[in-house]
């Protein structure tokens, strides 16, 4: 949606299930925290869930329109690359600020649990279905072909983020609690 699009009341407009058009606005709403793009034109149609109109709710179908044509991850392996190279442009602006400090780390590690994403990130090859992986993401496989990082396998009973994003049994979710110091090891 253009930023210049302006949505109003429309009083004249023909009224629609405000059931459905919040739970609509609902799942946008959730969207928006992985899909930022999306942020500005959800809000704007969130600001009608009192009396929706059928105007308001063409302007919710776009956006979900826009949201089937644009999948950010096809894949977990997609996934797990994008973040890793997240991770990677994170990691290489503290190295560089540390440098400041005198501080110098010559080799920083990125875990990922992703056996896929790590391929990809050491194979300069770009296969036929990772073609659709915009170049921007292989920020990632440059700085580990360059040295300036390398990227290593983590076991999923180590991997600490799992507490943060997946549903798990008492014991693995209290060893992981452990290692973020959440508790004590006598507890």
């Amino acid at each position: 949606m253009s930023s210049e699009t302006k949505l109003t009341r429309d009083e004249d407009g023909e009224s629609i299930d405000d059931t459905k058009y919040r739970g609509m606005i609902g799942s946008l709403l959730y969207l928006t925290s992985s899909r930022p793009d999306i942020m500005f034109s959800v809000c704007l149609c969130a600001y009608f869930q009192e009396a929706p109109k059928t105007s308001h709710l063409e302007a919710v179908k776009r956006i979900f329109r826009y949201i089937k044509e644009t999948a950010l991850a096809i894949s977990t392996t997609k996934a797990e690359y994008v973040s890793a190279g997240k991770a990677c442009q994170q990691a290489l602006w503290m190295k560089q600020a540390l440098v400041d400090y005198d501080i110098k780390i010559n080799d920083i590690p990125i875990l990922c649990d992703n056996k896929g994403a790590i391929d990809l990130s050491k194979n300069p090859v770009l296969h036929s279905r990772t073609k659709h992986i915009e170049i921007r993401h292989h920020f990632l496989r440059d700085s580990v072909q360059k040295g300036n990082i390398t990227i290593e396998k983590v076991a999923s009973e180590d991997n600490i983020v799992d507490i943060l994003t997946k549903p798990l049994k008492q014991e693995p979710f209290n060893l992981l609690r452990l290692g973020l110091g959440l508790m004590e090891p006598n507890a």
